[in-house]
């Protein structure tokens, strides 16, 4: 098959999140599968507004950026408070103008573009004929409420959304959660093909080992407990100052938080935070980390925390499972698919911070525990969760939903 994804976020130049992560994986597996693989993403900090093609690990890759009046126009909404809306628009607009060049050199079997991000709000409109179909990761109306963002910037860019859902050929999610909040709170009635992220593991695992300790000054001695992924509240960023406290005053363990903080959360609150207190343990912020030195930490780590209010098929569980590390993660979205409670991690109550400090105290009180649970997760990544058997599902689904 000939299978065209369609993603502004894709390493390295737009690859900030789960949907850029996803595509990454997915196009290399499909070519190890033998399908030819082209992935348009969108071009980054480049000033270039042409179609731009290059070729990595087999997979072709086209990066274009927004131009035009349809982008100067898009910038009266940024200015106007509606940057979400704003980006929509542009992306959607430059997938739009990116495959219709393609499809004059080339026959897709099948292109596939996730929701958030608005790549197919055009594409699934006007193209005709196109065997198209959307992958829910994170639709904005599900999610836009944990974040400073307007109602009318809401509306608008749920609307963009919709519209690449209604004029898709098929639908995928990456969690069964995802797809039952589709239909519940979006009222989109329609079959939904629940198929998981999946993970490279012998990409994952040809890392070079990274003593992250000396290279951060970590505590020789203490076990660490990791946190990585945006410092957002919809992350459950506001849970942990009073888990950090709790735990840190009984137990000698070093707290370790990696990733972007946007909002400045970490040295306005958290940090200080725990600075008056009597503390037996350490907090650490590394800031906002690469994926090779984040995997590394995972691998250091005795424990990894996420407390999320909302997630879908977090590739930070996925691969904190891959790394063969012991997960305290919240009982909400995506995560009880992922992990079985007692068996591959442990189940904290969603938004509890006691909970999470029951469970973080049942791992650092037993060795043997963090041990069983972190085997058990790394099983269940080989056994269901690599990238060739995602990837095979996505094949399979492609040809029923079709008929290829």
């Amino acid at each position: 098959m000939k299978i065209a994804l369609l993603s502004f976020e894709y390493p390295p130049e737009t690859g900030f999140g789960g949907i850029g992560t996803y595509t990454w994986y997915q196009a290399r597996a499909l070519v190890k599968l033998g399908h030819v693989v082209h992935v348009l993403a969108g071009a980054g900090g480049s000033s270039e507004r042409r179609l731009r093609t290059v070729e990595h690990d087999g997979v072709i890759v086209h990066r274009i950026k927004s131009d035009g009046l349809v982008s100067r126009a898009a910038g009266l909404l940024g200015a106007a408070g509606l940057r979400w809306t704003r980006s929509r628009i542009e992306n959607g607009w430059s997938m739009y103008r990116g495959l219709r060049e393609l499809l004059e050199r080339h026959a897709y079997d099948v292109i596939e573009m996730p929701e958030c991000g608005g790549e197919g709000w055009i594409v699934n409109q006007l193209i005709r004929g196109a065997r198209t179909v959307v992958r829910f990761h994170s639709p904005a109306q599900l999610i836009m409420d944990s974040y400073p963002v307007s109602r009318p910037d809401v509306a608008g860019c749920s609307r963009l959304e919709r519209l690449a859902m209604t004029g898709a050929g098929a639908l995928t999610s990456c969690s069964r959660f995802l797809a039952d909040e589709v239909t519940t709170r979006i009222g989109l009635a329609r079959p939904i093909e629940v198929i998981p992220n999946g993970i490279d593991l012998a990409l994952f695992d040809a890392a070079e080992p990274m003593d992250v300790r000396r290279r951060f000054n970590l505590p020789a001695e203490r076990p660490i407990i990791l946190f990585t992924g945006r410092i957002e509240t919809r992350k459950g960023i506001e849970l942990c100052p009073e888990i950090v406290r709790t735990v840190l005053e009984r137990h000698d363990v070093a707290f370790v938080f990696a990733g972007r903080d946007t909002f400045g959360y970490m040295e306005k609150t958290l940090l200080p935070s725990v600075r008056s207190r009597t503390l037996r343990g350490s907090i650490h912020y590394l800031g906002d980390l690469d994926f090779v030195t984040v995997r590394a930490c995972l691998r250091n780590a005795a424990i990894f925390l996420l407390p999320s209010l909302w997630e879908n098929c977090p590739y930070s569980c996925v691969e904190a499972m891959a790394a063969g590390t012991a997960i305290v993660a919240a009982d909400q979205g995506g995560m009880p698919e992922l992990i079985t409670h007692g068996t591959s991690g442990l189940l904290a109550r969603c938004g509890d911070p006691a909970s999470f400090v029951e469970q973080l105290e049942r791992l650092i009180g037993d060795e043997a525990l963090r041990g069983r649970l972190a085997a058990a997760a790394r099983r269940a990544v080989e056994t269901r969760l690599t990238d060739v058997h995602i990837a095979g599902q996505s094949v399979a689904f492609y040809r029923r939903a079709f008929d290829l």
